[in-house]
C-alpha cells in the first residue's frame, strides 16, 4: 500500500503539470506516462501473484488500460475545452461538457464490468475482485487530485 500513497503523490504531480499545462500536450503525454508505470507497479505490489497468474494476468491488464485510456483522453479533452472555456463558459458548454464527462464515466463502468469478467477468467474471482479495488483506490485518488485542481464552474450570462 506504500506504493498508493507514492502514486498519489505522482498522481498530484501529473494532474497539477496537466491543468497548468494545458497546451502542452508532449508534457501532458509524459505525465500520464510516468503515472501508467507507477501504477502499474502499485498493482503489482498489491496484487501479489504468483509465476502462473502473472503470466494469464498482465496481458489482461493491458487491454484493460489500453481501453480505459482511450475512455479517460476523452475526459482530459473535456477537461481542457473546460480550463479553455473557463473564462466564459455558456450554459451550453456547461451542459455540453458534463454530459459528455458523464457519459464517459458511465463507459468506464462499463468497460469495469466487462473486464471483471475476464479478470476472472484468468484469475480467481478473490483476485479479479482485489484488482477491481486497486484500480478503484487510484483511480479515486487521482480524481481526489483533480478534484483539487479543476475550480468550479462558473457560468458567464
Amino acid at each position: 500500500m506504500k506504493k498508493l500513497l507514492g502514486l498519489f503523490l505522482v498522481a498530484m504531480t501529473a494532474t497539477a503539470l496537466q491543468v497548468s499545462a494545458q497546451n502542452n500536450n508532449d508534457h501532458m503525454e509524459m505525465s500520464r506516462d510516468v503515472l501508467k508505470i507507477e501504477k502499474k507497479a502499485a498493482v503489482a505490489e498489491a496484487m501479489q501473484l504468483s509465476e502462473e497468474e502473472s503470466k494469464v494476468f498482465w496481458p489482461v491488464y493491458e487491454a484493460y488500460t489500453a481501453d480505459a485510456s482511450d475512455i479517460h483522453s476523452k475526459q482530459i479533452t473535456l477537461i481542457k475545452e473546460f480550463a479553455d472555456k473557463f473564462e466564459n463558459l455558456s450554459d451550453e458548454d456547461a451542459d455540453r461538457i458534463l454530459t459528455n464527462y458523464l457519459k464517459a464515466d458511465g463507459e468506464i463502468i462499463k468497460l469495469k464490468m466487462k473486464y471483471y469478467k475476464k479478470f476472472k477468467k484468468v484469475v480467481s474471482a478473490g483476485k479479479a475482485a482485489r484488482f477491481m479495488q486497486i484500480d478503484n483506490k487510484i483511480e479515486t485518488l487521482i480524481n481526489a487530485s483533480l478534484a483539487l485542481e479543476i475550480p468550479l464552474m462558473e457560468v458567464k450570462k
